[in-house]
């Protein structure tokens, strides 16, 4: 198998304002949207992020249209955690966990977006973590 592209596709009641937080908390674009749909990316995510309206008639499996993003978090790394998380405070972005450490070397905050989905910003300790 070759993979060629990635994509975490998350059902949310309101797709516009999930979109919107990604967009402008954290530089994704806008590559395709429709009813109920928007597909966004970011070149050095390396994966598209795609919202897709609760109930959507075209989801499938059938059985799933109805659930939604739940008990899952969206992670991104980064270099800065600090300068991440004062940029996004001063975006008034709520910070839903402040800066913690695992024991396994992973330092995070999370945020939320308006539909509840969470987001997990780490930066690994690489003394911990080679």
């Amino acid at each position: 198998m070759q993979i060629t592209a990635s994509a975490i596709s998350l059902n949310v009641d309101d797709v516009t304002a999930a979109a919107t937080f990604v967009k402008q908390h954290f530089g994704f674009s806008e590559d395709m949207s429709a009813d109920g749909f928007v597909s966004l990316s970011r070149q050095d995510a390396g994966f598209n992020l795609i919202f897709l309206r609760t109930g959507l008639e075209s989801f499938k499996p059938t059985h799933m249209r109805g659930h939604r993003a739940d008990g899952l978090l969206i992670v991104f790394v980064v270099d800065d955690i600090e300068g991440e998380y004062t940029r996004l405070h001063a975006e008034g972005v709520p910070i839903t966990t402040q800066i913690e450490i695992e024991p396994w070397g992973e330092r995070y905050f999370q945020v939320t977006d308006p539909n509840g989905v969470v987001i997990q910003i780490v930066q690994w300790l690489s003394e911990l973590n080679p």
